[in-house]
């Protein structure tokens, strides 16, 4: 089964299906798309099975269950393409149990329990810092590698960066500004890399989470369909090479977070970030350069219900109801956006 063919089977959930079917198809989404990063395809017995679960005739713990019978009845009998669908056909599965779940922690232990969650069983080396330097020949670099960070300073240099975002405060910054911050920090996590595979997909499952917690609902088609472009923004933005007049360039990513946050519409094609593609992906069509994130994560969710509560906003964002009626009102003074028809039976209204 392609790519292509497994997301044309879930995204008709997305369209017609109720709102618990909508939230497990967009999770099913993503976990099935970040397997494109290692050139993963997922079997069409794990479509089968996400389908029921998305329909509710089954829940998560069901499906895990099927997926590891199924590949024990395969065992004896493994190759090379069973193998690469047992991974991705294992890791989806945790991925969209990991989204699934609401909780989170902030901190270099949360990353690491991401990984052993996901690659448990998958690879020997689950939830274990890698105790050696290593190189990857990028496409994107014509064959050239990033220079990640010694295996001797993969803790300390996860304690710095985690410690940096959790001093850094996001108040009374514009959405773009916010956006170049949150990019910087997903790629200096990732520029660690501190497992020995796994990196990108433990990398855009914990970013999901911590978005989240700024009440961000995320645009999980964007991780479904371009998950490679990701992963190729995250090497752009860690690869200089003076002598050729190449330096780090973090536009990629910046595009990519302006469609999963924004839902902007950049395109995302690979080879705009090859070396050789000769331009960088700056210039945006920001919608709300004075946006805060907070003021940002309230539009999209108005957007997608102008008849929405404060109430229902302010469990969506975990935020209390006084702090959603007084960023609401400070986003009516700013002229973001406006209430129609009263309070009872109005609506609200983008400008």
């Amino acid at each position: 089964m392609t790519q292509k063919n497994s997301d044309l089977e879930l995204v008709e959930y997305i369209k017609v299906g109720e709102p618990d079917e909508v939230e497990k198809a967009k999770a099913w989404g993503t976990a099935i798309g970040l397997q494109e990063v290692d050139g993963l395809k997922p079997s069409k017995y794990l479509i089968d099975t996400a389908k029921e679960h998305i329909e509710g005739n089954i829940n998560i713990e069901d499906v895990e269950n099927r997926i590891n019978q199924y590949y024990k009845v395969l065992d004896k009998r493994k190759s090379e393409e069973v193998e690469n669908t047992e991974e991705a056909d294992k890791v989806s599965v945790r991925i969209t149990k990991i989204l699934s779940d609401k909780s989170f922690n902030f901190n270099p232990t949360e990353l690491i329990s991401i990984h052993q969650r996901l690659f448990s069983g998958v690879y020997k080396h689950a939830g274990k810092i890698r105790d050696y330097n290593i190189e990857k020949e990028e496409w994107v670099l014509k064959g050239d590698t990033v220079i990640y960070a010694s295996y001797e300073t993969i803790m300390d240099s996860l304690q710095y960066d985690f410690e940096q975002e959790r001093n850094f405060s996001y108040k009374d910054l514009s959405l773009e500004e916010s956006i170049k911050h949150l990019c910087r920090f997903t790629s200096n996590i990732w520029q660690v890399h501190p497992f020995c595979e796994g990196n990108t997909r433990t990398t855009a499952v914990f970013i999901i989470k911590y978005l989240r917690t700024f009440g961000f609902t995320i645009n999980d088609d964007v991780f479904a369909k371009h998950s490679w472009y990701f992963r190729n923004s995250l090497v752009r933005a860690n690869y200089k090479k003076i002598d050729s007049n190449i330096f780090e360039d973090i536009s990629f990513l910046e595009k990519f977070f302006y469609n999963l946050l924004m839902d902007s519409k950049y395109e995302l094609k690979n080879r705009y970030a090859h070396i050789d593609y000769g331009q960088s992906a700056n210039q945006y069509d920001s919608k709300c350069n004075n946006c805060t994130l907070e003021e940002q994560a309230i539009i999209n969710i108005i957007k997608s219900n102008t008849m929405i509560k404060q109430e229902e906003i302010a469990n969506m964002i975990n935020r209390s109801l006084r702090t959603v009626k007084t960023r609401m009102n400070e986003m009516q003074e700013k002229g973001l956006i406006a209430r129609k028809n009263g309070k009872r039976n109005g609506e609200w209204i983008i400008l």
